[in-house]
């Protein structure tokens, strides 16, 4: 179809929709057609998913949208707290999202799930980590369970991004300062970050039918900072 109608009649949820790419997401998914919902809230990583999840049990599309403070550290300072939050806030509710889903996805005979993660595990960056640990437990996650729901049209992939401009991780503010500029220049062969509604654009591609051969993929979106995974 046209522009405008690319998710006709779709219905989704979207995870922290304040947070990350949510907004982006959220904004480009409606104008597109889909009747879109959001829930702001961190989402459980346990079986307590059942209650947060039943008012969305029938979507098309999940939007595993999460994101924390990257809690930089070196090795020796990474507190347990820290540590555990990381997992706590992005891959055990990953898991439980992807667990409450994928088998009512199944059942139905179709679904598409994407996840918003990082590229950061992908190459791995000194002083987080942690970060890198907690996104790369969620892009395994993704492949490995993209690759059991495959035989059933459910299609499970990812967004590995980094330098793309949100709210959470890549801030205006930031962006616009001489010395990441200068970082932007020497670290990312394109040379700027990326607009949201671009990775949003890939998002929208991952939860089309149009993708449904992508199956498991966690695809880098970082302007050649990270080019496999």
């Amino acid at each position: 179809g046209s522009m405008g109608d690319r998710l006709k009649d779709k219905t989704l949820l979207i995870t922290q929709s304040d947070d990350y790419m949510g907004p982006a997401i959220s904004e480009l998914f409606n104008s597109e057609g889909a009747s879109v919902h959001g829930v702001a809230d961190l989402v459980p990583g346990n079986s307590t998913i059942d209650d947060f999840a039943a008012p969305y049990a029938d979507i098309d599309i999940l939007i595993a949208n999460l994101a924390y403070d990257p809690t930089n550290a070196s090795v020796a300072d990474i507190t347990d707290d820290g540590w555990h939050k990381l997992f706590d806030v992005m891959v055990h509710p990953l898991m439980a999202l992807i667990r409450y889903f994928g088998p009512r996805m199944a059942e139905r005979g179709q679904g598409k799930i994407v996840a918003i993660t990082s590229a950061a595990p992908l190459r791995g960056i000194a002083g987080s980590s942690a970060y890198c640990a907690a996104r790369g437990a969620q892009n395994a996650f993704i492949k490995a369970s993209g690759i059991e729901f495959a035989k059933q049209n459910v299609q499970i992939n990812a967004v590995a991004q980094n330098y793309v401009s949100n709210p959470a991780y890549f801030p205006e503010d930031l962006v616009a300062s001489e010395r990441f500029q200068k970082h932007l220049q020497r670290n990312v062969p394109i040379g700027r970050v990326a607009r949201a509604e671009e990775s949003a654009e890939l998002a929208l591609f991952l939860a089309s039918d149009k993708s449904d051969f992508m199956v498991g993929q966690v695809v880098p979106f970082s302007g050649g900072w990270a080019i496999n995974a």
